[in-house]
């Protein structure tokens, strides 16, 4: 098997589109701006769901489900919100085709319009919303901690699969609490969820921080980010978490009875993340062979492939590797023994190369006779011999150091990119030969903010945390500043 992968340092996106396309994760549908996920793809998008889904139950979340269609009147309550989405929504205006008379083909019935349109989910917090105010009458109903596993449409004019699509599968979160200080420990706590994923589960380190009043969710007074660095040095925002304040409970009108019987307004949050974070684990760990997968998200784990000439050693190894097989599966470990007979194994080596496989074991008519297993690394290529007595427990370690290998190596690569400016000539100098993060003082100011962004396509991808005050000038206006912000440019 031949992959013909376009090296990152000659094209990155061409690599990334060929990667996606040769690794079998996804594909371009017949509707513009959507993406078909194949099933290999969508096997990695589960183990991303099935760790997530654990961690929000374990913070006492429930999933519900809300419609997928929302009245346009419910948009128009919240100002802010429509202004940020407006542009991107798909509008439902008819419920029925008829034939054409000319018989060209099917047209719009005319005479089924809808008495009032309706938007096809761009996010569901008005939705939701206008639910609310019937499930919530009084403190004993607080908080009301939901998420839901959906698909949303945002009508997006340039794409690229996972990374940018006009409909996506995410997650989004939705709570109502009784104080803002509820409310805000809330946002809080999810952003050091999706944090915690994207470091324990797919190796990429990520910097968290909130994002600036023009980059802030539409409707939000306050939003969380953490934001991930790719290969190529851009940013990518890998999940969000928005404080909203009482802004959606006031425009749906969403209050309880106190204990103290006085009706007040709940406090909100929404949180989510997307199938772009399938965008960030290739492009954060893969290679020109390839794909790389953290062992905890690889829908295999571990590939055996046998070497043999004829149907009995065929026969012999797979009688040695049936009781491997049950073993690893009974530790918890995805294994796949591949004994197809329809390809050589030099195809496979490939195949379960390109495709990410943290682990693969050779075993040949040497390897029967030796009792051992040739084993090799996806992530540093290596290869080894081990004695099949102790291959389950060499197996189970060598995971784990994939796992952390993984992680170290994304995080050097990420810290080696955050480079401190003082000047708007270092800034730029540093956006366009290195790339990454660049830390520089900010004025504060929006219209700094949005100059900057025009001259340099570089934006504010978040104010870190744990960012420590220190007295500077702003790069770009020179005026007073004491806080030192990220700048990159961004998918």
């Amino acid at each position: 098997m031949s992959k013909n992968l376009t090296k990152r340092s000659e094209d990155y996106s061409k690599w990334y589109n060929e990667l996606v396309a040769k690794a079998d994760l996804a594909e371009n549908s017949g509707v513009r701006g959507c993406m078909v996920i194949k099933p290999y793809g969508y096997a990695i998008w589960e183990k991303m769901q099935a760790a997530l889904d654990t961690m929000f139950k374990e913070t006492g979340h429930e999933n519900a489900y809300f419609p997928l269609f929302i009245p346009k009147s419910y948009f128009s309550k919240e100002a802010s919100h429509v202004d940020g989405f407006a542009k991107e929504c798909a509008v439902v205006t008819h419920y029925r085709l008829k034939n054409a008379e000319d018989g060209s083909g099917v047209v719009v019935d005319p005479e089924a319009k809808l008495e009032e349109e309706l938007i096809v989910r761009p996010t569901s917090e008005t939705i939701i919303w206008d639910t609310y105010r019937k499930w919530i009458q009084s403190y004993r109903d607080l908080p009301l901690l939901i998420n839901q596993w959906a698909n949303v449409v945002r009508w997006e004019m340039r794409t690229r699969l996972f990374l940018r699509t006009a409909e996506f599968l995410w997650q989004e979160g939705h709570t109502a609490h009784a104080t803002e200080n509820e409310a805000i420990a809330e946002a809080k706590q999810m952003m050091e969820v999706y944090a915690t994923f994207a470091e324990q589960h797919m190796a990429v380190p990520v910097i968290k921080g909130l994002k600036t009043e023009s980059e802030r969710f539409a409707g939000a007074l306050e939003t969380y980010c953490i934001e991930a660095m790719m290969q190529d040095g851009k940013a990518l925002q890998a999940g969000t978490s928005h404080f909203l304040g009482q802004n959606f409970a006031k425009a749906f009108d969403v209050t309880y009875a106190s204990k103290e019987g006085k009706q007040q307004h709940v406090w909100a949050t929404s949180w989510g993340v997307s199938t772009r974070l399938m965008g960030a684990l290739i492009m954060t760990h893969s290679d020109d062979n390839g794909l790389v997968l953290p062992p905890k998200l690889a829908p295999i784990q571990v590939v055996i492939v046998p070497i043999y000439k004829g149907i009995e050693q065929l026969d012999a190894i797979a009688e040695k590797v049936a009781p491997l097989v049950k073993e690893l599966r009974a530790a918890g470990i995805s294994v796949k023994f591949d004994q197809r007979d329809t390809h050589k194994p030099g195809f496979k080596f490939n195949e379960y190369e390109l495709k990410g496989v943290p682990v693969r074991l050779a075993i040949g008519q040497r390897d029967l006779e030796n009792d051992t297993y040739e084993v090799a690394r996806r992530d540093t290529l290596t290869k080894e011999t081990v004695a099949a007595a102790g291959v389950v427990d060499h197996i189970k370690q060598l995971l784990e150091a994939i796992q952390e290998n993984l992680y170290t190596k994304a995080l050097s690569y990420r810290d080696t990119h955050i480079t401190e400016v003082d000047s708007y000539e270092a800034f730029k100098e540093v956006l366009e030969q290195k790339g990454g993060f660049v830390s520089a003082h900010w004025d504060g100011t929006i219209e700094t903010e949005a100059k900057i962004k025009e001259e340099t396509k570089a934006s504010i991808r978040c104010i870190p945390i744990d960012a420590k005050e220190t007295v500077g000038s702003c790069v770009y206006s020179g005026k007073p500043s004491t806080k030192r912000v990220l700048f990159a440019k961004a998918y």
